[in-house]
């Protein structure tokens, strides 16, 4: 994703205190996303703290999104989704998984890493198959 482009995500949030639908934005050098009345900014997933509230850390959630990913086999392009679950807590653990061709490659937990994720996933995919676009470059 270029710096120039903006991606947008719907998915969700979830807490002890519920569950709510949000919104992220990414827009290659930040994500971005509100929830309960707060918004929550960051270099990455991993990153997020809140916009002039002193920058508390966004901790002791889950979010959940997917996003379309074109995936090229062989030149030929088909579509996938990546699921993304975040953990956040002490620590961020993120989980990728690609739905593609009928199965399903998962990154596993990678810590808050986006692109250490995303290469897990891109190893297990068969020989001549690539993303067919980059995603959040610096996120």
């Amino acid at each position: 994703m270029s710096s120039e482009s903006t991606e947008v995500w719907t998915g969700w949030y979830r807490d002890r205190r519920g569950a709510e639908a949000i919104v992220i934005t990414a827009d290659g050098s930040r994500v971005v996303t509100r929830i309960r009345g707060i918004e929550y900014t960051g270099a990455s997933f991993a990153a997020l703290s809140a916009a002039g509230e002193g920058g508390q850390a966004l901790t002791g959630c889950v979010l959940e999104w997917d996003l379309p990913l074109p995936v090229v086999a062989d030149g030929v392009t088909q579509q996938a989704t990546l699921s993304c679950l975040l953990t956040l807590g002490e620590r961020a653990d993120l989980s990728l998984t690609l739905h593609y061709g009928g199965a399903a490659f998962e990154s596993g937990i990678a810590g808050g890493d986006f692109e250490e994720a995303l290469g897990r996933v891109r190893r297990q995919l068969p020989p001549g198959t690539e993303f067919g676009r980059r995603l959040l470059q610096a996120a």
